[in-house]
């Protein structure tokens, strides 16, 4: 029998987090996501999901989903290397590599799972060598499943260097002190897009220090992937880095249907390797064929209807410079992830459920989500947002913003 003592320490521990205004709860939506949704009833304007598309509850990838259940069923009830592969799961992949301009691509249930699979599979197999030490360079703000992978490595493996968040100079200053010191491999790691701040990375400076220093280049592009880009191809493609970086990894559940499904994209080596060795895709039941029917034909909406991709940007800009005109502390940024920052966690907390009570969602971050004094409300926008739906949510942030003081 467990100990008393477990529960009392759990239970001060979460009086704790509500007496901080740190405890975070769920709200629940009643029916799809979309530019609106209906909590206990009512309709509210949803400004907090990665729904940058609108796709989420588009009728041609509802259509597209329910066709693939009534002809591949619901589940394969297996991994992939025993009885979970369907034809339909190499053609995604293969429609993947094509879109970013990779040789190869292997899918996994989440982004989370492809992160955690990756460094785990390269940096743990010795790939000949009996004994190794790789070295690990990540952005200080890269996101939580990085930090999550880097803690499958074994630590006599790998040496861990964390810079400074965009800090490139620092970065180099890492690599030139390790210059000599006989790692197998250094790999820098960088998110394409920081989730809660809505920054691009530099990848052109990324890229040059990865070839002047012969380190591998991985990108996290879970917030891009859809996005950004000409095509919606993701951060490389808005720098002309198409097929130029060595890894990505990314999400079908964001931008591209808002479901599951994680990937990894590179070098038709390493995707094979990730096949033979990645514990996170061995052991983990395949995505489901719905999704990825319905993720293909997102991948081909991107094509067909480009105009998603001006609509979500013309209307993230919007409303950043709306929010900004009111007088908020907002984030500089081209993402639709945009953060109005308010320092305080209890305020952010108590004003993001102001918001909820006028009709507006939009979800409060605060440490550990992102460093002490820094918390926000992050807003997402939509390509399915309507203008009017954007002026309705600023004349909410306005009113509550001048009730609780935040604003004049």
């Amino acid at each position: 029998m467990y100990s008393k003592k477990l529960t009392d320490d759990i239970e001060k521990e979460l009086e704790m987090l509500k007496n901080a205004g740190k405890f975070k709860v769920e709200r629940e939506l009643d029916g799809a996501q979309g530019a609106e949704v209906e909590i206990t009833g009512r309709k509210v304007l949803m400004f907090a999901a990665n729904n940058y598309l609108g796709l989420a509850n588009h009728p041609e990838i509802n259509r597209t989903a329910k066709d693939a259940i009534d002809k591949y069923g619901f589940g394969l009830s297996s991994v992939r290397f025993i009885s979970g592969t369907e034809g339909i799961h190499k053609v995604l992949e293969k429609k993947l590599s094509e879109f970013l301009g990779t040789e190869d691509s292997i899918l996994y249930s989440t982004n989370f799972m492809a992160n955690l699979g990756f460094f785990a599979t390269i940096t743990n197999e010795a790939l000949g060598s009996a004994e190794h030490i790789d070295a690990i360079y990540s952005d200080e703000l890269n996101h939580a499943s990085i930090i999550d992978a880097f803690k499958l490595c074994k630590k006599e493996s790998v040496a861990k260097r964390i810079y400074p968040h965009g800090d490139l100079a620092a970065l180099e200053k890492m690599l030139e002190e390790d210059r000599g010191k006989g790692y197998r491999f250094k790999i820098i790691v960088s998110d394409g897009v920081f989730s809660m701040e809505g920054y691009l990375a530099e990848l052109p400076k990324l890229k040059e220090l990865a070839e002047k220093y012969e380190a591998l280049l991985f990108v996290d592009d879970a917030h891009a992937i859809g996005v950004l880009g000409k095509t919606g191809a993701g951060t490389p493609e808005h720098f002309g880095l198409r097929g130029k970086i060595d890894v990505l990894s990314g999400t079908f559940g964001k931008a591209l249907g808002g479901a599951v499904g994680g990937y990894i994209s590179g070098k038709k080596e390493i995707i094979e390797l990730l096949r033979q060795k990645s514990r996170t895709y061995l052991f983990s039941n395949s995505v489901p064929p719905s999704v990825v029917i319905a993720s293909i034909r997102a991948l081909d909406l991107l094509k067909e209807k480009p105009e998603l991709l001006k609509n979500v940007s013309e209307n993230a800009k919007y409303f950043r410079d709306g929010a900004k005109k009111l007088g908020f502390e907002v984030l500089d940024g081209i993402h639709p992830i945009v953060p109005v920052m308010l320092g305080d966690a209890a305020k952010t907390q108590e004003m993001s459920k102001k918001l909820l009570e006028k009709g507006l969602f939009v979800v409060g971050l605060w440490f550990p989500v992102v460093p002490e004094g820094t918390a926000r409300l992050r807003f997402q926008i939509s390509a399915a947002h309507t203008k009017e739906q954007i002026d309705h949510a600023l004349q909410i942030l306005s009113e509550v913003g001048k009730e609780m003081g935040v604003i004049q």
